[in-house]
């Protein structure tokens, strides 16, 4: 039988792990730069950024969640925004990934958030198949713009 549970420091190796597979399967786990410390700072220290749901089948760890709250203006209210959604390949195919799903709409409920969002590769059909059969739409109006490394030191350092 399945269980979730909030993530607490003593699982930053656990979810560093899962951040690694994750990454493999989207093909970029040469882009993982994380550590167990800078997680267990990011996480559970003084002001944590994120928070983490693990997914349990027995005692084995089956999958997480890793999310943070966001906000929006035209609605006047937070919203929660997943950035990772993961369960391993073997637990695949028994709901986990839906349960991950539906405790984040909860907290949504709870919280008062005007939504749930999250981002998908544009090539992982299975995924967007998942989400659409969950009642998610894609944004398709919208295109994501990101500022890393040199870019973003760059914009940070001129002088207006």
């Amino acid at each position: 039988m399945p269980h979730l549970r909030p993530a607490t420091i003593t699982d930053a190796p656990l979810i560093l792990q899962f951040i690694k597979e994750l990454a493999d399967y989207e093909r970029m786990l040469d882009d993982v730069v994380a550590t167990e410390e800078m997680l267990r700072h990011a996480l559970f220290g003084p002001r944590p950024a994120a928070e983490v749901i693990l997914c349990f089948e027995e005692d084995k760890p089956a999958g997480f969640a890793l999310f943070f709250h966001n906000f929006s203006t035209f609605r006047g209210k937070p919203g929660i925004y997943l950035e990772d959604l993961f369960v391993r390949p073997e637990f695949r195919g028994r709901g986990y990934g839906k349960l991950l799903l539906q405790a984040l709409a909860r907290l949504c409920v709870e919280r008062d958030c005007a939504r749930l969002e999250w981002s998908v590769l544009d090539w992982n059909t299975p995924s967007i198949e998942f989400y659409k059969s969950l009642g998610a739409v894609p944004m398709d109006e919208w295109t994501v713009f990101r500022l890393t490394d040199d870019s973003l030191t760059k914009l940070a350092a001129l002088e207006i």
